[in-house]
């Protein structure tokens, strides 16, 4: 029997088939062979610069918190971002607000 792939998202090596695809029971991930090979998608801020995981940016626009009465103010600090696929695709904690999520097209690379 051939050896199963470790998961491309976690590294885990306990991965296994179901059909065509491929699973990771960590962290629930699925993927074939053949999206293994395909690009990673990439991140830009409002200005057209790369995003990476880890990086530091700075909020471009006052945006209101969904269920709250708070707004997050231009030129919030936000570090060591991490990037996910979504429509919201970047997963950070701010000072004062906790754990958020925000589109890359409101922030700007420090």
């Amino acid at each position: 029997m051939p050896a199963l792939p470790n998961c491309p998202k976690c590294t885990s090596t306990y991965t296994y088939e179901d059909g065509n695809l491929f699973v990771c029971p960590e962290c629930a991930h699925e993927w074939t062979l053949e999206s293994e090979t395909e690009e990673e998608q990439v991140f830009k801020d409002a200005n057209g610069n790369t995003l990476h995981d880890g990086d530091t940016v700075t909020i471009i626009k006052d945006l209101k918190v969904k269920g709250s009465s708070s707004v997050l103010k231009i030129g919030t600090k936000v570090k060591n971002i991490r990037l996910v696929d979504g429509d919201h695709n970047i997963d950070c904690k701010i000072d004062g607000f906790g754990a958020m999520k925000l589109k890359s097209e409101f922030v700007k690379k420090v």
